[in-house]
């Protein structure tokens, strides 16, 4: 079940075929899920809610062939590693990764030996792009249940077309506006000169208050309170959330870190303010420059042909990445179903015919 499944719409741009971050060709997307035990924490033990997600921004090896991308840090109390050679370099040369927060290293090294298994050249090095969100609350974060293994079926399991969501991979254990969430996608096609562009984006929701979630401007925290639907006492609580951005149009660094920044935005429409306690991080990169690969015999070349989207014709996109990153969000609750974690914690659904009842009221269907 997603946003659109309901009758919501989310602003005015269309969505590609499948509204996800795999509309953007090339782009893949696979998930590790663990689900294990019930009951009080013994830490080790479980329960376990957690688990991995990776998404390859294309169909060939990253690191023979990087993309331009870019990045922005809303708040920073959270870990994206290898943003600083992102930022340096305006490359992606890895697949990304997504976990809890206790589990970042072995996923780093996951892909790392996935990268020497695939490549095993002297002088081969590997600086993988891994984020987290805290997962505590529901899952044994401490511990450390993730495992290399689950890294490799992760990317064994990545592929195009329709993607999981709600409480799979790296959302197993994550929550948002007190809600159940996850992971969550969308996507939006802009343009009409030749055949446009598309702007994907996949979100890891972790974060928001539940008086402060808005779903096209219908204050809906405020509607579905915890008096209505329980939920775990956690006032201050404001958790982060991970937004990756992929597009085909043909962007330099910079515009894709202009684009990672309208993340930012997209998740401000639905309530989530970068709060103190946060990590909100947003990676984009574009697959629209697919020449940027050594030769055959392994010289690179000395330059590159390059295109580039002309600044007048970016805003499009820009709206594009705030209207799917703020339905990614919305899809990640909306798919997700209640969740008992340890101690007997509960994150329950976003009930679905009282979120289109309190929608209704507030004249979103007409």
């Amino acid at each position: 079940m997603r946003a659109r499944d309901l009758g919501i719409i989310i602003g005015t741009l269309k969505p590609g075929p499948l509204n996800a971050i795999t509309d953007v060709r090339g782009v893949l997307v696979g998930h590790a899920t663990l689900i294990e035990g019930e009951g009080p924490l013994v830490v080790g033990k479980g329960p376990i809610r957690t688990g991995v997600t990776v998404i390859l921004p294309h169909d060939w090896d990253p690191g023979r062939e990087p993309l331009f991308a870019g990045s922005h840090t809303l708040n920073g109390n959270g870990e994206m590693t290898g943003l600083e050679w992102v930022g340096d370099s305006g490359l992606l040369t890895t697949p990304i990764g997504l976990t809890n927060t206790h589990s970042v290293g072995v996923v780093r090294d996951a892909l790392v030996a996935a990268s020497v298994a695939g490549r095993n050249e002297v002088g081969l090095w590997s600086l993988p792009v891994v984020a987290e969100t805290w997962d505590g609350y529901l899952n044994d974060v401490n511990g450390q249940h993730v495992r290399a293994e689950h890294v490799f079926e992760a990317l064994a399991a990545a592929s195009g077309g329709p993607v999981a969501e709600g409480s799979v991979g790296a959302g197993t254990g994550t929550k948002a506006f007190g809600f159940k969430a996850g992971i969550g996608t969308a996507s939006r096609h802009v343009g009409k000169e030749h055949g446009g562009h598309t702007v994907g984006v996949l979100v890891q929701a972790n974060h928001g208050r539940r008086e402060r979630l808005m779903v096209d401007g219908v204050p809906i925290g405020r509607e579905i309170t915890r008096d209505e639907i329980a939920g775990p006492d956690l006032p201050d609580d404001t958790g982060s959330i991970i937004a990756v951005v992929a597009t085909d149009a043909p962007l330099l660094p910079q515009q894709c870190r202009r684009l990672a920044e309208r993340a930012g935005l997209g998740v401000a429409r639905g309530g989530g303010g970068g709060e103190n306690d946060s990590g909100d991080f947003f990676l984009a990169f574009a697959t629209g420059n697919r020449s940027l690969r050594a030769e055959d015999d392994g010289q690179a070349p000395i330059s590159f042909p390059l295109q580039m989207l002309n600044d007048d014709h970016i805003s499009e996109l820009f709206w594009a990445a705030i209207e799917a990153t703020e339905e990614a969000v919305l899809n990640s609750m909306i798919a997700a179903e209640t969740m008992v974690g340890r101690d007997g914690i509960a994150f329950h659904a976003l009930p679905h015919e009282r979120l289109v009842e309190v929608m209704r009221r507030y004249g979103r269907f007409g």
